[in-house]
């Protein structure tokens, strides 16, 4: 019996914690265009809004959900879908496949999480400044093309 529970517990955390974990990115668009992002705490550099999926949430409550939760902001409505981006070292922390996806938003943005330090609007041409978080560069960079990925 100890054995049969040891060997299922042994499962139970091999497949918790050797399958990738799905988040979202969100580029979240203002009316007059600019793009927000926010800057993490953990690294001190730029990214999209966004975060890991809760249990029995679709990928659009996320978005909703992670976008209030960061921002303050409101999805006015979902844009098209960037990519998917799901390279084993895309994220120093864990293997995680990223869902981007384009939102038009609203509402007065401000920091709501300790995990933020600042939120900025910025230009689309400011953003291609910036040296973003984990694969944020390669995300923004897509989403400037038009194009929608699978990586």
């Amino acid at each position: 019996m100890v054995q049969q529970l040891l060997h299922f517990w042994q499962t139970v955390l091999g497949v918790i914690f050797r399958h990738p974990v799905i988040g979202v990115s969100i580029i979240p668009i203002l009316d007059d265009g600019r793009i927000i992002l926010v800057k993490r705490r953990d690294n001190q550099q730029w990214s999209f809004p966004g975060g890991f999926v809760d249990w029995g949430e679709t990928l659009a409550e996320t978005v909703h959900r992670e976008l209030e939760e960061e921002t303050g902001l409101r999805v006015k409505q979902m844009g098209r879908l960037v990519g998917v981006y799901s390279a084993p070292d895309r994220d120093s922390r864990l293997h995680s496949i990223c869902v981007a996806i384009e939102a038009q938003v609203e509402g007065d943005y401000r920091v709501q999480e300790a995990e933020i330090l600042e939120i900025q609007a910025f230009l689309p041409d400011d953003v291609a400044q910036e040296k973003l978080s984990h694969d944020h560069d390669r995300q923004f960079q897509d989403y400037r093309q038009g194009k929608t990925a699978l990586a």
